[in-house]
């Protein structure tokens, strides 16, 4: 029993991956699942897609390894955070879609809790923005949205989740209703200080707290599972980004990494010691062992491979994501997209602002907009650094490691470079959510190496140096930040 399965359910799809002795992918299996959309800013899953998925992808990967249930010594999980399902404790069949982190339907609602004051409250127990961004609201809406519900949840009869939870319930056969301390610390119902959820948050939402699940360590006993065909420890859990601070190796304060997928997700290790950001950066646990959380200063962008996305299924300007490096070689540079698609992330926080396009001539084409497309990234990105710069009391971040799909451009990650004005370092292996999942799991079984036996088998593929003179650099992002200002003016 040395190999490792690592299950990535995302924002698009799911993902299973076996990882060998050695920690490298042996073979992995991946399927699409419908997206929705009812209404402007809201976007939902079928929760029964993510389940069908996830079973799919792990019988297929076992099939194409031809490994058996005792080949796997345990189960890791990451997953897309804040996407929020409520389900029946009995038969396990939601209450409504799942609403997905991206969804903003909830805006009205924290606009009238900040309103009311709550907003200071909400960040010094969460660490959190209050924004439609995160499970409690969401959670809220769709009590709000059932009758009845909220007393079947106070009588345990109703289960909240994140995708963790929910999809660990399932594969235990509804004996596990748990979640990690990662995923906990993304709900805006727990306290990220005192480690528990917090009834302050559940009263001002009117949330029972019967039906929130146990907050465990990332690297912990989850539940037996059947869904590999015999009894499987599931013994790893952390929200994706976690989990790529994880598979990244950044275990020492100051480390600093990106990931590049449907968003933008930085993340700065603080140690032991949460670091309250004066630049509306998120607090939160980056991971938590042995009863230990380690924290972090967040930065996220909503649309970021998204934007990659867009001019495929969008515009139709490309058939392919790799076209973009090719395209954006061409582009003049003077065209600015903001991608505002679901309003702006950190370090802006507005849910109502939408995209923009700025700089259009009539000879504009393809080729400035793959360029324009792939700036946005790399200039919310400086967004971020310049505010973790700001927040972090002991010094710059010297370089940032990056992964995710739309790291494998090169050209996105030299202009990245050239804006931070920073090496950008892209590791050996991209996959390293699903590689902080699988190591939580394997570390806890004993057949993968600790916190400094994994960080040593770290290794570097690509370093990209800024090539950009600083007058060029500022000149680049001054146009950015005009952009930007005047996409929240409209």
């Amino acid at each position: 029993m040395t190999h490792i399965l690592a299950i990535d359910q995302g924002t698009t799809s799911s993902r299973a991956i076996v990882f060998g002795p050695d920690m490298t992918p042996v073979a992995s299996a991946q399927q699409e699942f419908p997206q929705h959309f009812p209404a402007s800013g809201w976007v939902e899953h079928d929760p029964s897609d993510l389940w069908a998925t996830v079973q799919s992808t792990c019988k297929q990967v076992m099939e194409t390894t031809g490994l058996g249930p005792s080949d796997i010594a345990a189960i890791g999980i990451t997953n897309q955070r804040e996407t929020t399902v409520i389900w029946d404790a009995e038969t396990g069949e939601p209450l409504h879609n799942a609403i997905v982190w991206q969804d903003r339907r909830t805006a009205q609602m924290c606009e009238t809790l900040r309103g009311q004051g709550y907003g200071d409250q909400v960040t010094a127990i969460t660490g959190l923005l209050l924004d439609p961004y995160f499970s409690a609201t969401k959670v809220k809406w769709i009590l709000d949205q059932n009758a009845g519900s909220r007393e079947k949840a106070a009588a345990g009869k109703l289960l909240f989740g994140t995708v963790d939870s929910f999809l660990i319930w399932h594969m235990t056969g509804g004996r596990a209703h748990v979640t990690d301390a990662t995923n906990a610390a993304r709900t805006m119902l727990y306290d990220i200080h005192k480690g528990a959820w917090s009834a302050e948050m559940c009263t001002m939402l009117d949330i029972p707290m019967q039906m929130l699940p146990e907050v465990r360590d990332c690297a912990s006993d989850f539940g037996i599972t059947d869904i590999l065909g015999g009894e499987t420890p599931i013994y790893g859990v952390a929200g994706d980004q976690q989990a790529a601070t994880i598979g990244q190796a950044c275990f020492e304060p100051g480390m600093l990494k990106s990931t590049y997928g449907t968003g933008c997700f930085a993340l700065l290790n603080t140690g032991s010691a949460p670091v309250t950001s004066n630049n509306r950066l998120l607090t939160t646990v980056a991971y938590q062992l042995d009863g230990t959380p380690t924290y972090a200063l967040e930065g996220s962008i909503f649309i970021a491979g998204a934007v990659v996305q867009w001019l495929r299924d969008g515009l139709g300007i490309i058939g392919s994501a790799s076209e973009t490096q090719g395209l954006a070689e061409q582009g003049r540079g003077d065209v600015t997209l903001v991608p505002a698609f679901t309003g702006l992330g950190a370090p802006y926080w507005n849910p109502d602002c939408r995209g923009a396009v700025y700089g259009l001539t009539r000879d504009t084409g393809p080729a400035d907009m793959a360029r324009a497309a792939l700036e946005s990234i790399g200039f919310q990105t400086r967004d971020l650094w310049e505010a973790m710069r700001a927040d972090w009391p002991n010094g710059d971040a010297a370089v940032l490691r990056v992964d995710g799909g739309l790291s494998a451009n090169n050209w996105a990650m030299q202009f990245l470079s050239d804006m931070l004005g920073a090496p950008v370092d892209r590791p050996q292996g991209l996959e390293t959510t699903a590689l902080g999942a699988a190591w939580l799991a394997g570390m806890r079984a004993g057949v993968y190496p600790d916190a400094a036996g994994f960080a040593a088998t770290w290794a570097r593929e690509a370093r990209f140096e800024p090539a950009l003179e600083e007058a060029e650099r500022e000149e680049a992002y001054a146009r950015w930040q005009r952009a930007v200002a005047a996409t929240q003016a409209v």
